[in-house]
């Protein structure tokens, strides 16, 4: 075992100074001592390694610290390509591939080193880790579903908070702000752990997301205040008619062609939620003014985002777009319901549950919007447009499904037939929409 120990220092050393340089260990227990560089699955095996004839341990050692400090100095992209000539310099021969996995405009190289005669703890627990990663990386579908799931419930139980929340407290511009304050908050936190790490922003980019803002700044407000004057069903059911504004943006403002087949799918949409609202028990002009408006600057943001088309993550433009919309947000609700806050909002809401559940319930719903948003951004990114656009639809039949449940609301059979209605077309928008971005993308490859 003694032949093995240069190798084992070097191997050693090695793995510390590519985690340092932000890659990622990665060992198997049933291969034999040597070195694997793999991006999922142990596809490059080396040989037992041999000491280099000649060459005495403690030479070895001390061409480390110069080897290591050249290697960070140089880019990643480098790094990976030199990897292996790094390697054979210290005597590790008989490299049989490394395998360098470009990723989102990152090089990413996992390499690992191992003692054949070494069963330590730490070196244990970082392999049964690692086996739980490859067990997600060869079930992509479990970890999709999870994010479903994951997007389902926390929107259901955003909407069930918020609106017990209006029961007792109807200040939704405040409420609003909160979302965001707590979301920012989150945002924040997350960035000084580096989970994820902070993306640089430019004034390029900053001016850029400044419309995309406004807009998800009004559309959520104007939502809330739906929520706060109507029934949650009926405010889903009327932001159902979100396709029809986004088609007709893209038909007379941006000048792209509409085809027929989606104008027509349309029309079970706009005549669902016109049967809805005649019949809808909760329905004042104020919730459905506010909800058409809300589906106004969505459908805006939406075009505005293509415009600001930027190669940063979706967490992190989730959250400079979250920063900026709460200072947008602060203003209304200070101007517009300040004065009614400090005249007894704020103590008739606290009266009504406590202080602890007032705070708490504030905190939640903040956090529970701000998660199920980043976690739609996060299953696009995950899945095909056209499994979104289903998922999409699902997710608002469960949420008014739960709602009225939850609420107890009661709906005319013409509001529950034109809510289904309502539904199936915006699923078959969806579909239609899907089907033809996908037949773009397979075009433009081809």
């Amino acid at each position: 075992m003694a032949g093995f120990a240069p190798a084992a220092l070097a191997g050693s050393t090695f793995a510390s100074c590519f985690n340092a340089a932000g890659f990622r260990s990665v060992s198997n227990p049933s291969e034999g001592s040597g070195v694997r560089i793999s991006s999922r699955s142990p596809v490059a095996v080396f040989q037992p390694l041999q000491q280099q004839p000649g060459r005495a341990p403690n030479q070895i050692s001390a061409r480390l610290p110069s080897l290591r400090s050249s290697f960070l100095a140089k880019p990643v992209v480098a790094r990976g390509s030199e990897f292996n000539p790094l390697l054979q310099s210290l005597g590790l021969k008989n490299v049989q591939a490394v395998n360098v996995r470009k990723n989102v405009g990152s090089t990413v190289c996992m390499a690992s080193a191992s003692d054949a005669a070494g069963d330590e703890a730490p070196e244990v627990a970082m392999e049964r880790t690692e086996e739980a990663q490859g067990f997600l990386a060869k079930n992509p579908a479990l970890v999709t579903g999870f994010f479903f799931f994951a997007w389902y419930f926390l929107n259901v139980i955003f909407n069930i908070m918020n609106k017990k929340i209006y029961n007792y407290f109807p200040y939704p511009y405040f409420v609003s702000a909160i979302h965001l304050a707590v979301g920012v908050a989150y945002c924040v936190i997350s960035w000084m752990l580096g989970y994820p790490k902070r993306a640089p922003i430019d004034k390029e980019l900053f001016m850029m997301l400044i419309p995309v803002s406004i807009c998800h700044a009004l559309g959520h407000v104007m939502t809330n205040v739906s929520f706060a004057a109507v029934a949650v069903s009926f405010t889903h059911t009327i932001k159902a008619l979100e396709p029809f504004f986004s088609a007709a943006a893209s038909q007379f403002v941006l000048g792209q062609s509409i085809s027929l087949p989606l104008w027509l799918s349309l029309t079970p949409i706009v005549l669902g939620v016109s049967m809805a609202s005649m019949t809808e028990l909760s329905f004042n002009w104020k919730g459905f003014i506010s909800a058409m408006t809300a589906n106004v600057a969505f459908t805006y943001r939406n075009i505005y985002s293509k415009k600001a088309m930027t190669g940063m993550d979706s967490t992190n433009l989730y959250a400079y777009i979250s920063i900026i919309s709460l200072a947008l947000c602060i203003p209304p609700a200070i101007i517009i319901e300040g004065p009614a806050l400090m005249n007894g909002g704020f103590a008739s809401g606290i009266a009504k549950v406590g202080m602890p559940k007032f705070l708490s319930d504030l905190f939640w719903v903040g956090m529970f919007y701000h998660l199920y948003n980043q976690l739609a951004n996060n299953t696009l990114e995950r899945v095909a447009p056209l499994t979104h656009a289903v998922g999409n639809v699902l997710k608002r039949v469960f949420v008014i499904g739960f709602s009225i449940v939850v609420f107890g609301n009661k709906i005319s059979t013409q509001t529950g037939i034109g809510t289904a209605i309502a539904i199936g077309g915006v699923a078959l928008y969806s579909f239609i929409k899907a089907r033809q971005e996908e037949a773009k993308i397979a075009k433009k490859a081809a």
